[in-house]
């Protein structure tokens, strides 16, 4: 019997142990439990931002840009016809092709217009010699006359063949330069210096007068025509200075107003501005699409912040600003809207001092007074 007891004695005493054990093991989860979920509190009370999301208030200019667009084209470009009908010989030039001012480009089959002067000149000189026969009678009558030989009408009707003769000889020069004009008009020139655009003949080809046989383009000054609404165009001026992009140029180019027409466009209410571009380097071709910003108005040495960085509720403008490290709402007063550095900047009138912190993008409504923490792009990424 004493045996039997001692051993229910040590098996009571075991089960008592485990569930001492078992009791400590359930507050120590718990605690460590508690401890985890007062970590993650304190760990959502605290914001955290990237550098890149900070932007620092500082002074600089800002500029009030109005955007232009449209295609560029030779300031200088020459039509070359064709004179005189014929058939066209030899096209001398292709497109691509640099030719100069007076550089002979088509040749034109010359048998009939060498044929028309050559009976142009033969009339020059038939018309010399009764030119000459006139004169030789008016002369011998006048001595008639002096001796009263003759009537006075005689010499007078002699005077008059003269006259008329000298009008044929004036008459035959004026064919004679028609012709050598017609002739020359074969011979097709440059109008200008530049590069072959366009050509539209083949040799063999006949051709009428007007016939537009090749384009000419000079590329050293290029002009942008761009419309301008007409709200807009009070801001533009002769000689402002335009900076353009041009698709496929990877820099930013330099122009001016180089003209305003004084009307509106047919079917719309814009009016042309013609932007003038010096292309010293020849980067430039014609057709190419090009955006112009011109300076309408511009302030330097003022604070400015990137648009991003305002917010607008109920017509107010407010921004998130980091101040002893923990996020504060700032309403501002904002001056003029544009362009900073390449970047869409505004003026603060008011509410910010330079060097303040603030948050750069929009985030949606934040909290103010949540602490705040700038942490490394390296940090971020760990997990």
């Amino acid at each position: 019997m004493l045996k039997r007891r001692g051993i229910w004695i040590v098996a009571l005493l075991l089960l008592v142990g485990a569930g001492i054990i078992v009791m400590k093991k359930k507050t120590s989860d718990a605690g460590a439990a508690g401890a985890k979920q007062a970590a993650v509190t304190v760990a959502a009370q605290v914001l955290e931002f990237l550098p890149s999301d900070i932007v620092t208030v500082g002074s600089g200019d800002v500029r009030k840009l109005l955007t232009l667009s449209g295609a560029l084209r030779a300031y200088n470009q020459g039509q070359v016809k064709a004179r005189v009908a014929g058939e066209v010989r030899e096209v001398l030039v292709r497109e691509g092709e640099s030719v100069q001012l007076g550089q002979v480009l088509v040749k034109m089959d010359t048998t009939d217009y060498d044929a028309r002067l050559a009976q142009a000149q033969g009339s020059l000189a038939a018309a010399n010699g009764q030119l000459e026969i006139a004169r030789q009678a008016r002369d011998n009558n006048k001595i008639l006359l002096d001796k009263a030989f003759i009537s006075q009408n005689s010499y007078d009707n002699a005077k008059n063949q003269y006259a008329i003769a000298l009008a044929n000889v004036d008459s035959a020069k004026g064919a004679v330069a028609v012709a050598q004009k017609a002739l020359a008009d074969t011979v097709i020139r440059a109008p200008i210096a530049g590069l072959i655009s366009s050509r539209s003949v083949q040799p063999g080809e006949k051709v009428s007068p007007d016939f537009r046989l090749l384009e000419v383009v000079d590329l050293r000054i290029m002009e942008m025509e761009a419309p301008v609404p007409t709200q807009d165009i009070a801001s533009i001026q002769i000689a402002q200075a335009v900076q353009l992009k041009i698709e496929g140029v990877a820099n930013t180019v330099s122009g001016k107003v180089s003209r305003i027409n004084p009307g509106t466009t047919l079917g719309s209410r814009s009016i042309m501005a013609y932007i003038q571009i010096t292309n010293t380097d020849g980067v430039l071709r014609s057709g190419m699409f090009g955006e112009a910003q011109i300076v309408v108005e511009q302030k330097s040495g003022v604070l400015t912040i990137p648009q991003t960085a305002v917010r607008n509720e109920d017509g107010k403008n407010f921004v998130y600003v980091i101040e002893n490290n923990s996020l504060q709402l700032k309403p501002v007063s904002l001056g003029l809207s544009g362009d900073s550095a390449g970047v869409a900047s505004v003026e603060v009138l008011a509410g910010l001092k330079q060097g303040a912190q603030l948050v750069k993008t929009n985030l949606g409504s934040l909290r103010a007074g949540i602490a705040v923490k700038l942490i490394s792009p390296t940090s971020a990424g760990k997990v």
